[in-house]
């Protein structure tokens, strides 16, 4: 699979909110999708860390954003994990964040991460519930992968398809990458494999197949000296928000976003320690960013799993940067989250803070096999 296997849509708008507790503005990550009721499941403001379903309308594809319909909310918003966010690292003060969702076996799974984790304690990650979000009660976690590293496992998820299943040994892929700090995070796109099933059981079963520790970025297996330079393939600004995996294929597609401008760590903004106009916050910046995809072949991360190759030896078949309209409305690039219909063959991508009110925009792909 290549680029020209993206075929763009369109885009729609999410719906408007009331109050920072009833709004995607500010937030619009984790996406998922529900065949049930063909629409996403995603969280909202990011100071509340709450979800809420949506429709999915038909995508007008066009460059002007009142012209784009809205999706209507089928689920409102609500604390999808009823006080346990805090639960996956007590110890750690700083802010959680949800990282993902998935709809599987009429359950819905979610992972969560702590987002500055500077004494690396993070050691549980997902949580299983109904799918109904007024549903009370049944929250199971916050639950600990194995030995997989939860802030490698905490993020964006995928099913995979039926026929690589047997072969991967689970059902779903789970990540994330490119969050502080890099020492206790994949420095390049990271999965691992799990068995959904298993998951409220004593024995979760999950196996990482692919992920860069500090000192084995992705950068490196380029040739870099370390991920701080500037490169096309990862530095610490880079970020993967989500993960693809398209039935009939054999491509591993993770999209979030790259910087290609010089690292810096400091203070943003124009007239920061870090030039950079789209974040003016203290932290990781590589202004200009682009949106990117990272392109893996799926028998790559077979052969880690069965033990033929090391995890953070296996290197993209391909890396691609891409467009989105609304660009000139938010220069950080920054994508939310991914979600997959199989039996549509759409992906869905959202497009932070490009909106009305900081909201996202979701963008609708065909994926061709």
């Amino acid at each position: 699979m290549e680029q020209s296997d993206l075929q763009y849509v369109g885009a729609f708008r999410v719906p408007t909110g009331t109050s920072t507790e009833t709004t995607f503005s500010y937030g619009g990550t984790a996406l998922a999708f529900n065949p049930a009721n063909n629409s996403l499941i995603m969280t909202g403001h990011d100071w509340h860390q709450r979800s809420a379903e949506i429709s999915i309308p038909s995508p007008v594809n066009s460059s002007n954003v009142d012209l784009l319909p809205r999706a209507s909310l089928i689920q409102g918003f609500a604390d999808p994990l009823e006080g346990r966010l805090n639960q996956i690292n007590p110890s750690d003060p700083n802010s959680k964040k949800i990282g993902g969702h998935l709809v599987y076996g009429g359950k819905l799974i979610i992972s969560a991460y702590s987002f500055y984790d500077g004494a690396g304690t993070q050691n549980a990650s997902h949580f299983v519930r109904p799918l109904s979000l007024s549903a009370t009660g049944k929250v199971v976690g916050p639950i600990k992968l194995g030995n997989v590293e939860a802030r490698w496992a905490a993020g964006y998820m995928t099913q995979i398809p039926s026929e690589w299943q047997v072969s991967f040994g689970g059902s779903a892929l789970t990540g994330l990458a490119g969050v502080a700090i890099a020492s206790a995070s994949s420095v390049g796109p990271s999965a691992a494999v799990l068995d959904v099933g298993t998951l409220e059981g004593s024995a979760p079963s999950a196996r990482s197949v692919l992920g860069y520790p500090s000192s084995n970025s992705l950068a490196a297996l380029y040739g870099a000296s370390d991920a701080s330079g500037s490169n096309p393939y990862w530095n610490l600004a880079s970020q993967v928000r989500g993960v693809v995996f398209p039935e009939g294929s054999r491509s591993v597609l993770f999209f979030g976003r790259h910087g290609t401008g010089t690292y810096c760590y400091g203070e943003g903004g124009e007239r920061g320690q870090c030039y950079d106009p789209a974040d003016s916050s203290k932290g990781t910046h590589a202004y200009p960013y682009r949106y990117q995809v990272w392109a893996y072949d799926a028998n790559d991360l077979v052969d880690v799993k069965e033990g033929r190759k090391q995890r953070s030896a296996v290197q993209p078949y391909a890396v691609w940067s891409f467009s989105l309209p609304f660009e000139q409305n938010s220069a950080g690039r920054t994508i939310g989250g991914a979600a997959y219909d199989p039996a549509t063959q759409r992906g869905f991508l959202s497009q932070q803070c490009v909106d009305t009110d900081c909201a996202p925009i979701i963008h609708v792909m065909k994926i061709n096999k």
